[in-house]
């Protein structure tokens, strides 16, 4: 599992993952993408724990919170995660099938959209080991 990618997905939700519970939260984090509240919801659910069980990590989740456009506070919460996960081997792979989860749905839409486009388009997406999509063109 990437770090990078998780840190990057869970950060924009932190504010809201942090007031859970609170209706009004809820749905304005809803509306910012119900699949992506869905899952960073259920990542936070597993990781939530461990998180509160360490310090620094604990520390590095309230410093986004306070300044999410902050990339060297998310730097910090990378490494913190990154740590974390490597003492929890079952809790990183947990994760990574939650955030795998939509990779397969992604694969079959850039499948999708290249086979409409056809041959003549000259683009190619490919679906790599982080879930993210990378577009190039033929040479």
């Amino acid at each position: 599992m990437d770090i990078a990618v998780l840190t990057a997905f869970l950060a924009p939700f932190l504010p809201f993952l942090m007031k859970l519970g609170n209706k009004v939260v809820e749905g304005a984090a809803q509306k910012s993408g119900e699949d992506g509240w869905d899952k960073a919801k259920a990542v936070w659910e597993k990781l939530h724990p461990k998180v509160e069980a360490k310090e620094e990590a604990k520390l590095a989740v309230q410093q986004v919170v306070a300044k999410p456009e902050s990339e060297a506070r998310i730097a910090v919460l990378q490494e913190e995660l990154e740590t974390l996960l490597k003492e929890n081997p079952d809790l990183a792979a947990a994760i990574a099938k939650i955030m795998q989860s939509d990779s397969e749905a992604a694969t079959s839409n850039v499948t999708n959209i290249a086979q409409k486009m056809g041959d003549n388009a000259n683009v190619v997406g490919q679906m790599n080991d982080t879930g993210s999509v990378d577009f190039s063109r033929k040479s």
